[in-house]
């Protein structure tokens, strides 16, 4: 028997086993790549996006930050990390995109205005999106004096995220990318950018779909359907009662 397991073990070869060949620009596996449903060639835009990302939207597999970046024109859409901004990463760069006066912020607050009533012909402006769930953008926000100083905006009528295989707490939360493209489209004054930044989203979803992944309901539907599986916390039963989601609960 022991000898048995010995064989065995001499029999494990040294080199690493064959690893799925990955594409060079979005990382995933070339059998589930979504590159081909990104913009050919990439969308050229005057708006610039800003993306503050919490470290833990790095770990996640699904994560749309990606798509945005490689739809449009290299430099349009750039990403910090941290869990405060600016961090001694990123001081010097951010700080001046922070200081414009075209800068504006992506954010629910009281003093936030529709992105609708922005006075366009002002631009091109710079939108800061912080990329994270509800949760860790408070947290961000609360942490990061800098970005209470900046003109802050929200979106009105955002409608129902296209990113159904991740469950959303409410029924207007919207992926990073699914609110950059709207906003973009508001901001360009072209409604098409819309879906066309969309796509790879589109197929990622429609991939998972057709390979076992099922479609999933926002949390506020299933409550009012009576199909949510376990009691919820008072963090998500405020959320809800607010309905205020900034449409940014994933990266």
């Amino acid at each position: 028997m022991e000898d048995d397991a010995w064989q065995d073990l001499v029999g494990i070869s040294a080199d690493p086993p064959n690893r799925r060949d990955k594409c060079e620009k979005c990382k995933r596996p070339v059998v589930v790549c979504w590159c081909p449903a990104l913009p050919h060639p990439p969308e050229a835009v005057d708006s610039q996006i800003v993306i503050l990302q919490h470290p833990a939207e790095e770990k996640r597999s699904l994560r749309t930050a990606l798509m945005l970046q490689l739809g449009l024109e290299p430099g349009k859409c750039v990403v910090y990390k941290g869990k405060r901004f600016p961090n001694h990463r990123n001081h010097a760069d951010l700080q001046r995109i922070l200081d414009s006066p075209q800068t504006l912020l992506l954010y629910p607050s009281r003093d936030s205005v529709p992105l609708d009533e922005v006075d366009h012909s002002a631009g091109p402006y710079t939108l800061v999106l912080i990329d994270g769930t509800w949760p860790q953008a408070k947290a961000i926000y609360a942490s990061s004096p800098a970005l209470h100083r900046l003109r802050q905006v929200k979106l009105i009528a955002v409608g129902i995220s296209d990113y159904i295989i991740r469950t959303q707490p409410t029924e207007g939360c919207l992926s990073t990318l699914e609110t950059a493209a709207q906003c973009l489209a508001v901001l360009e004054s072209r409604p098409e950018l819309r879906q066309t930044l969309v796509r790879p989203l589109h197929t990622l979803c429609k991939y998972q779909l057709d390979n076992g992944a099922v479609e999933h309901q926002s949390k506020e539907f299933l409550l009012k359907n009576n199909q949510y599986p376990k009691l919820i916390g008072k963090r998500l039963s405020r959320l809800l009662r607010n309905t205020a989601c900034d449409g940014n609960e994933e990266s």
